[in-house]
């Protein structure tokens, strides 16, 4: 049966993800729109994002953040250029992002001296192997397969290499335990729904004297280079960006700090993805036809939710036919208004992925598992 009813915001986009309720373009502050990110009151703001962002986070005070330019790509990617090459490198890798590291550092750097630990969608590798001599490059979440790490308990403490992490979906909706990591990247435009274009790198103490110590034998241009003078630039981590941010953007993602820290910060984040999460879980419970994608319940991401088909009548369907049967599935359900941006991602296998981030709404996921249902319905019980 038809649904009655609709979410109150149908965007269950896993990037950029959905606003929070409530937001409206009111809560922005105008008054460095169109002023140079340079001017008093350009840097004002900016040092505000980053102080901000670090309270947000309880990040240790010997710890340093900031804003670099394209994303977390971007941020990632500057963290590998001026970070790696003086050890061997392990990276592990089970997703389309991971990968996408892989080629970075194989392929790019040409890194020589490096292991791959790779898992196909939905697993895992064996991190029991990982050699913590050597520096360590990881996804905490897999945004494309819906893998996740449970936690950070398998980091050596005592560790000779450094950590670097792309933690953009994970981020705020995780506990992390900051002794574990020395590099870590996010994007505005994830967990929290900020606007595109904008990443984040924190800094150990540990990886702020490895750059200050180390110069990488390859070319980095001017938007990736963390250093001046043969030191690491510290004035980025105080608001003064490599290259020019929209002053838009920055107001926005002030106003949704606001908006964390007025329902409870971190706590409240984190437990209310944990809620959004159980509404998926529960529909998986009730439904033979669709599972999560990730095996093992242990690694379950609980921000971006991954599904894949299950019923024997879609997996007896030729690939073409898949394909077809998944775009009519999705189509009736934008068609009517009740989800948009829930296809898999283009490299992953054949099913859903609905982000279940603190910005998305429990009553709005509920309303979604009835349009689901009514998707299946139509489409693949025919």
């Amino acid at each position: 049966m038809k649904p009655s009813i609709l979410p109150l915001n149908p965007s269950f986009s896993s990037g950029p993800c959905p606003k929070y309720l409530g937001w409206s373009l009111n809560n922005i502050k105008l008054d460095s729109i169109g002023r140079s990110h340079r001017s008093k009151v350009g840097k004002s703001h900016l040092k505000h994002c980053i102080e901000e962002t670090k309270n947000l986070l309880n990040l240790p005070k010997d710890y340093i953040l900031g804003i670099l330019p394209g994303s977390d790509t971007g941020a990632f990617e500057i963290a590998l250029w001026n970070i790696l090459g003086s050890r061997k490198v392990d990276i592990i890798a089970w997703e389309s992002f991971g990968y996408d590291w892989v080629n970075d550092i194989t392929n790019e750097l040409k890194i020589l001296d490096t292991r791959i630990f790779q898992a196909p969608y939905g697993k895992i590798p064996d991190l029991d192997q990982i050699n913590f001599n050597n520096d360590v490059v990881f996804t905490w979440n897999g945004t494309t397969s819906g893998v996740c790490l449970p936690d950070v308990n398998w980091i050596d403490p005592l560790r000779e290499g450094l950590t670097i992490c792309d933690a953009t979906s994970a981020i705020f909706t995780v506990d992390i335990d900051w002794s574990k990591i020395d590099v870590l990247t996010f994007s505005w435009q994830k967990a929290l729904g900020g606007e595109g274009g904008h990443g984040m790198i924190v800094l150990s103490p540990k990886a702020v004297s490895h750059i200050d110590s180390y110069n990488p034998s390859w070319p980095i241009p001017k938007l990736f280079n963390l250093k001046k003078s043969n030191k690491l630039n510290l004035s980025i981590f105080d608001g003064l960006t490599i290259n020019t941010p929209s002053m838009v953007a920055v107001q926005e993602w002030l106003s949704i700090l606001e908006w964390a820290k007025s329902n409870g910060g971190l706590k409240y984040l984190k437990t209310k993805t944990i809620e959004n999460f159980g509404i998926i879980e529960d529909f998986c419970k009730k439904n033979n036809w669709v599972d999560f994608l990730a095996e093992s319940e242990t690694y379950r991401s609980k921000t971006s939710v991954c599904l894949k088909f299950t019923d024997p009548w879609f997996l007896s369907l030729k690939e073409t036919k898949k394909i077809e049967s998944v775009d009519k599935f999705l189509n009736i359900l934008e068609i009517n208004k009740a989800a948009y941006d829930i296809k898999h991602y283009r490299t992953a296998p054949l099913g859903l992925r609905i982000w279940c981030g603190p910005t998305v709404e429990k009553s709005d996921l509920k309303i979604l598992t009835q349009w689901l249902s009514y998707g299946w319905e139509k489409i693949f019980q025919k």
